[in-house]
């Protein structure tokens, strides 16, 4: 193991940061986790021998917030691993993204993987991944990690992906507030871009400011947002036959 890890992370509702933590407990004794998707907060630079990124695939790109935030730090030098986390569909050029981010960031790329998490908008999609089979696929991965930092490789694997990147994804609607909504404002706390508001008698979700997360729909103690119905039932329909699939993860080392 490595002494000290830096886990950077964005992870809306959880199955991103599931597998970041994985890979950084199996390589290294102590972890350091950083909240990519904390509203307002710039992430430190990295004091640590081994900075590992996790981030989600949001139509087969990264998460503009997380890229942004990314773009701040100053690797200097500091070995690094990327990992990218999608829900059984595809990871198109996501992987590739995040790889130049990091490295245009200054850090030294040794292994990227992409991994399979439970789907946000249709939990049914890989439900239950990362499971013990995934989770044991990480932890050998992180032991092939650590065998290239002991036998001093450090170069940098190639990934899939095209450069121009496809384009962003297009969000046609966001969540909303049910009726039995409570107006609490966990909602509006969790939303990395600050999209919601919460009065006293009402939600209001700006679009242009949503990136269809699914950080809101996570954390509601009433399960009170959902998606409109149209969008649920499309991407309903969209999906659906990925459920009997079971997506293999792939790492590059």
């Amino acid at each position: 193991m490595v002494q000290k890890s830096a886990l950077y992370y964005f992870s809306p509702t959880g199955g991103t940061r599931r597998v970041g933590s994985a890979f950084a407990a199996a390589a290294a004794q102590s972890v350091r986790e950083l909240d990519l998707g904390a509203r307002d907060q710039t992430p430190e630079a990295p004091a640590c021998d081994l900075a590992v990124f996790a981030l989600p695939v949001f139509g087969g790109r990264i998460p503009a917030p997380a890229a942004e935030k990314l773009r701040s730090l100053h690797g200097s030098g500091t070995k690094a691993v990327t990992l990218v986390v999608y829900g059984n569909r595809a990871y198109d050029d996501a992987l590739l993204e995040l790889n130049h981010t990091v490295a245009a960031a200054g850090f030294e790329i040794l292994a990227s993987g992409a991994f399979i998490a439970r789907h946000s908008i249709v939990p049914q999609v890989a439900a239950g991944r990362p499971d013990d089979a995934d989770l044991k696929e990480i932890r050998d991965f992180a032991e092939k990690v650590l065998k290239k930092i002991a036998g001093g490789d450090s170069s940098t694997p190639a990934v899939p992906g095209n450069d121009p990147y496809k384009p962003e994804m297009q969000v046609a609607a966001a969540p909303i507030s049910l009726e039995n909504c409570r107006h609490c404002g966990k909602c509006a706390a969790v939303s990395p871009t600050g999209a919601i508001r919460v009065s006293e008698t009402e939600v209001i979700t700006e679009l242009s400011n949503c990136i269809l997360c699914m950080a809101c729909t996570s954390v509601c103690p009433e399960k009170a947002r959902v998606l409109p119905e149209a969008l649920q039932s499309g991407m309903n329909q969209k999906l659906m036959p990925l459920k009997e699939i079971r997506r293999e993860n792939e790492i590059f080392i």
